[in-house]
């Protein structure tokens, strides 16, 4: 696990947990209602809204939802990660069910493997051998996939694609509590849908697309090269010191590097961790920071901002172990600090 600060900065740390916003949680309840309670209010009144406005309205809200989600998963804002799931499990955001992103996520907390293709599920690299075998309209969706604008409009559809195929595997293989998870998700997502149609006036091809698949371009906006492929595994994580509304949406996820080293700290702590020992973060991921998403649109619009293929391509590195789930490591670094 990357360690950014030295044990007294991480003491002062852990003795923030006696603070009663720590004790509590509440900016987290607020969320949670303000998610709710906004997207539903939304979609009941869509059509006094609008429908334009509503789905843009509604996609803003799932994106937001996609940040809580990140958030549960992460052990907030309760000890109990089955009362957290209550919070998440519902297909506002469409795309994946929240068990199986959990266990995706939590895979991609293994630092030591962090953005290689195989081991790293949120990676975005490919292996030379996966560059070699693309055709070339593939290899063009690759690439255009590193850049910001083509993030935005292709990367969705990669995330969705890798999700289908994990469910077919799963169904293959006979991994049945992964194939529950989506047995449930999508029997949801049916009734969602249909509410939404009958009852506010949504079609199920708006809600599909004009706010699930916006609300995962509008993420991606988020994970746009928030990692990158170094020796030292310090230096592969971003801290984006984005403008306060990006914050917000994303949950401080942009400080990522301090996420990533406290992984149980809560999102609304993470700006004032990264503000007070700035330095030493700075210092241990080797600079790699952005003054806002607003710099990554200015440099990398159409531009590449890597190579789509993983520099370090040794054989143990290109895929993961058949079967493999979430690490002891990884449900440890849930509880950090926490």
């Amino acid at each position: 696990m990357p360690r950014y600060l030295d044990d007294a900065q991480r003491d002062a740390i852990r003795n923030l947990r006696a603070s009663w916003r720590w004790r509590t949680e509440w900016p987290t309840w607020i969320v949670i209602v303000a998610v709710h309670g906004g997207w539903f209010g939304v979609a009941l009144n869509a059509r006094a809204i609008g429908l334009p406005l509503a789905l843009a309205l509604l996609a803003v809200l799932s994106c937001w939802y996609m940040s809580l989600q990140h958030e549960l998963l992460h052990g907030h804002p309760t000890r109990w990660p089955r009362v957290n799931m209550l919070f998440g499990i519902a297909p506002l955001a469409v795309w994946f069910p929240y068990a199986v992103y959990r266990e995706s996520h939590l895979r991609h907390h293994d630092d030591a493997h962090l953005t290689v293709p195989g081991r790293d599920p949120e990676s975005y690299y490919v292996t030379p051998e996966q560059w070699a075998n693309a055709g070339v309209v593939l290899r063009a969706a690759i690439a255009a996939r590193n850049t910001f604008v083509g993030r935005m409009l292709v990367g969705p559809w990669f995330s969705i694609a890798a999700s289908w195929r994990e469910a077919v595997q799963a169904l293959i293989k006979g991994e049945w509590r992964i194939v529950a998870s989506w047995i449930a998700h999508i029997a949801s997502l049916a009734a969602l849908a249909w509410w939404l149609d009958a009852r506010c006036g949504i079609p199920w091809r708006a809600f599909i697309f004009g706010v699930g698949y916006a609300a995962l371009a509008l993420a991606s906006v988020r994970s746009f090269h928030e990692h990158r492929a170094m020796d030292d595994e310090r230096e592969r994580t971003v801290i984006n010191e984005a403008a306060w509304p990006w914050r917000l949406l994303f949950l401080n996820n942009n400080y990522h590097a301090v996420h990533h080293d406290l992984a149980g700290v809560p999102w609304f702590a993470l700006g004032d961790i990264y503000r007070q020992w700035r330095d030493a973060y700075r210092a241990g991921n080797g600079n790699f920071v952005v003054r806002g998403y607003g710099e990554w649109l200015r440099r990398h619009a159409i531009a590449r901002v890597t190579s789509p293929v993983h520099p370090f391509s040794q054989p143990d590195f290109e895929r993961a172990p058949s079967g493999v789930t979430h690490s002891k490591e990884s449900e440890r670094l849930v509880r950090i600090v926490h």
